[in-house]
C-alpha cells in the first residue's frame, strides 16, 4: 500500500468522524425538557433563553444547555453543627430545609450553588439564634428558631431565585454530662411535684372533712331550730285554741246566766261539784289547806257573788 492510499484512508476516516460529530451535534440540538424542569440556554457564552417543558430545537454549535434546574420542592439536610447557648452550654443542632427554585435564571447565575449557600446561611443563623437563648429555651423555642432561619433565608429569595418554604430543626444534642444534670433536675422536679400533689391531696381531704363537719353541724342546728319553731308554733296554736275555747265557754256561761233561772241552775251545778269534791277530802294521801268553816255552803256561794249577778241579770 502506497503513501497516497494511506493518506486517502486517513482522510476518509477524518471526514467520516467529522460527519459523525456533525450528526451528533445536530441530534444534540434537539432537546426534550421534562415537566417541572427548566433548561438554561447560552449562545456563544451569553444567556439566550430558558426552555420550559416540551420539545425544543437549538442551533448546533451556537446554542448550549448549561444549567438544568429542577423546579420541584427539594429537601436539603443541614449537617449537625456545634453551637453555644447563652449560658455557655455546647449543643449540636441539625435540621432540614424545604425549598424550591422559583427563578431558574437567578438560581443559575445569582449564586454559585444555591443549595450549599442555603445550608451555610441556615447554619450561621441557627448559631446566632441559639447564642441568644439559654439551654432550656432551646428545647422550648424550636418553632421560633425555625421562623428566624426562614426569615433570613427569605431575604435571599430574589437574588438566588429560590423560595424557602420551611426549616425544621431535627435534633438538639447535648453532652452526656449535661444530659445527666438535666435528668437529675427532671427527677427533682418530679419529686417536688409529687410532694406538692400529696400535700394538696391531704389539704383537700382535711378541707372536705371540715366542710362535711360544718355542713353536719349546720344541718343539726337547723333541724333543732326547726323543731323548736314547730314546738313553739304548736304551743302557740294550743294556747290560742284554749283561749278561744275558754272565751267561748265564758260566753256560753254568761248567756246561760242571763236566762231565767240561770243563776239558780248555776248554783245547783256548783253545789254538786262542791259536794263531789268534799267526798275525797278524808283520804290519807290528800294534804291540802282548806277554809275554817268548809261546811257552810251558803257562805261559800255568797263569796262567788252569784246572787249579785242574778240581780244584775234581772234588771
Amino acid at each position: 500500500m502506497g503513501f497516497l492510499e494511506i493518506l486517502d484512508t486517513i482522510s476518509f476516516g477524518l471526514v467520516m468522524a467529522f460527519m459523525v460529530f456533525i450528526l451528533f451535534k445536530v441530534v444534540q440540538s434537539f432537546r426534550l425538557v421534562p415537566n417541572q424542569y427548566a433548561y438554561i440556554v447560552e449562545r456563544l457564552g451569553n444567556y439566550q433563553r430558558t426552555l420550559g417543558p416540551g420539545f425544543h430545537a437549538l442551533i448546533p454549535f451556537l446554542d448550549k444547555v448549561v444549567y438544568k434546574q429542577d423546579l420541584r420542592e427539594e429537601t436539603i439536610e443541614v449537617e449537625p453543627q456545634e453551637c453555644f447557648t447563652k449560658d455557655n452550654v455546647k449543643v449540636e443542632v441539625d435540621g432540614v430545609i424545604y425549598l424550591s427554585v422559583m427563578d431558574p435564571v437567578n438560581a443559575s447565575y445569582g449564586v454559585t450553588n444555591y443549595r450549599y449557600a442555603a445550608i451555610q446561611l441556615a447554619q450561621t443563623t441557627t448559631r446566632s439564634v441559639i447564642g441568644l437563648m439559654d439551654l432550656d429555651e432551646t428545647f422550648e423555642e424550636r418553632a421560633r428558631m425555625s421562623r428566624e432561619v426562614v426569615s433570613v433565608l427569605s431575604e435571599m429569595e430574589m437574588p438566588w431565585g429560590i423560595k424557602v418554604h420551611r426549616y425544621e430543626i431535627k435534633n438538639i444534642m447535648t453532652p452526656r454530662t449535661v444530659q445527666k444534670a438535666m435528668e437529675r433536675q427532671m427527677t427533682a422536679e418530679r419529686d417536688r411535684r409529687a410532694v406538692i400533689a400529696k400535700s394538696e391531696g391531704v389539704k383537700g381531704s382535711k378541707v372536705n372533712d371540715a366542710e362535711g363537719m360544718r355542713a353536719e353541724i349546720i344541718n343539726i342546728s337547723e333541724a333543732e331550730m326547726q323543731r323548736r319553731i314547730n314546738e313553739a308554733e304548736g304551743l302557740a296554736q294550743e294556747i290560742e285554741a284554749l283561749a278561744e275555747a275558754t272565751a267561748v265557754s265564758i260566753e256560753k256561761i254568761a248567756e246561760a246566766l242571763s236566762q231565767p233561772k240561770g243563776a239558780e241552775a248555776m248554783q245547783l251545778r256548783l253545789a254538786e261539784k262542791y259536794l263531789g269534791k268534799l267526798k275525797g277530802l278524808g283520804r290519807d294521801e290528800n294534804q291540802i289547806i282548806i277554809p275554817q268553816d268548809i261546811s257552810n255552803y251558803e257562805e261559800v256561794m255568797k263569796g262567788l257573788s252569784l246572787n249579785e249577778l242574778n240581780k244584775i241579770n234581772k234588771k
